[in-house]
């Protein structure tokens, strides 16, 4: 047989073995929370300018997902997941002004017949543009070349300023070649202004891959992995857009609060979060009574050296009898949202314990989780990350 007749029988046993159509087939209704309260309101401020998604629409995407989260209607396959939870995205971002833009990998005539297409080039966002570039995602077919996709992303973005969220949608699994390197390449070549997010799209033999792409993260410094059952609800989604789109905001003072310390801890009034602190609490710049107890990464255990600085908070408690206090965990940013959320748990708890056999009945304490939702520092180095992992005490009443 000729080489032309052998590339022809090639293709044709391709596009019936590897190429999965998008379906039709739904994944449940969906009705977004609207986040631009937390905009109006001054309690939370942008801090994205650009968000970016590489979408893996390789062979594999065109397999059927059994995950929870799209019960609805017929099985869907995972791209129609990836598609509806870009279409969720894009219906929960808030009245924001952003650059976005859509590449996927795959190869086959779902790329072009290349490793990876811009489906989307990246252009000021509306949600109508943005809904044309999901629509461009048609099908899944051949390899997984990630890495390749990263590497394209280098230029993409080239045009861009202000921070970028790159958002990796894919099962994570049996990938052509290592984003690692490329995801290196692209943390040097934009440096803080680079965070990676991603959602695992993939089933239970498939979970390898949730660590592929947590790495990612791990590699840029800040950014998150989250599953996809956990944004399909519009709770989920709104907390993922919130924590990728927007920061806190400084509160709003009162005029002339720059002379006034209330609970005499000294921070005025102005520059105060936590304007009920105990008074002979230890606080951070904020005012909020931090107890001075570092966690290592990923760990909730309290190490000896911290007890005196949990013997010091117990002697404040005792002072001020009769307080109901929140005890706060709060982590940085490595690893993904839920993670993160039952590690703070974790970690309020055991502050809770400890101070409890302390202070007995003369305090109520109600262990609390954060989760990676309220950095007090930055997450782009290790001290800012370091600083994120704390508790914090808060008066409730």
């Amino acid at each position: 047989m000729n080489k032309s007749l052998i590339t022809t029988a090639s293709l044709v046993a391709f596009l019936i073995s590897g190429c999965a159509t998008s379906p039709v087939n739904p994944v449940g209704t969906f009705q977004a929370n609207d986040l631009n309260e937390l905009l109006t309101s001054g309690q939370y401020q942008q801090k994205t300018d650009n968000f970016f998604v590489i979408n893996d629409s390789s062979s594999s995407m065109g397999e059927d997902y059994k995950g929870p989260g799209f019960a609805s209607g017929d099985t869907p396959i995972k791209l129609a997941v990836e598609k509806e939870i870009l279409s969720r995205i894009n219906q929960t971002i808030p009245n924001l002004k952003l650059t976005a833009g859509i590449r996927s990998f795959g190869f086959g005539p779902c790329t072009g017949w290349g490793s990876t297409l811009l489906n989307l080039p990246p252009a000021a966002y509306s949600k109508s543009t943005f809904s044309s570039g999901i629509d461009a995602l048609t099908c899944a077919s051949g390899g997984s070349p990630m890495d390749e996709a990263v590497e394209a992303a280098a230029s993409d973005l080239s045009g861009t300023s202000g921070r970028i969220a790159l958002l990796i949608l894919s099962d994570g699994h049996e990938l052509d070649g290592n984003p690692v390197p490329a995801v290196q390449a692209l943390k040097q070549q934009y440096g803080e202004r680079l965070c990676v997010y991603s959602v695992w799209v993939g089933n239970k033999h498939e979970e390898s891959g949730k660590l592929l792409l947590n790495s990612l993260s791990d590699i840029a410094g800040c950014g998150f992995r989250a599953d996809v059952e956990n944004v399909a609800t519009p709770a989920g989604m709104a907390e993922f857009v919130k924590n990728v789109f927007l920061k806190p905001a400084a509160p709003a003072a009162a005029p002339g609060c720059e002379s006034l310390d209330s609970d005499g801890d000294g921070i005025n009034d102005c520059d105060d979060r936590c304007p009920l602190t105990l008074k002979g609490a230890h606080v951070n710049q904020f005012g909020c009574w931090i107890v001075d107890v570092k966690f290592d990464n990923d760990k909730s255990n309290i190490k000896p050296q911290y007890y005196g600085e949990l013997d010091s908070a117990a002697e404040v408690i005792n002072n001020n009898a009769g307080a109901t206090i929140e005890v706060q965990g709060h982590t940085s940013n490595t690893a993904s949202v839920e993670h993160n959320q039952k590690l703070s748990e974790r970690r309020a708890v055991a502050v809770a314990k400890y101070l409890k056999k302390k202070v007995g009945a003369n305090a109520t304490l109600v262990p609390r989780g954060y989760g990676l939702t309220q950095p007090i520092d930055t997450n782009d180095t290790e001290e800012g990350r370091a600083n994120n992992r704390r508790v914090e005490l808060k008066i409730i009443r």
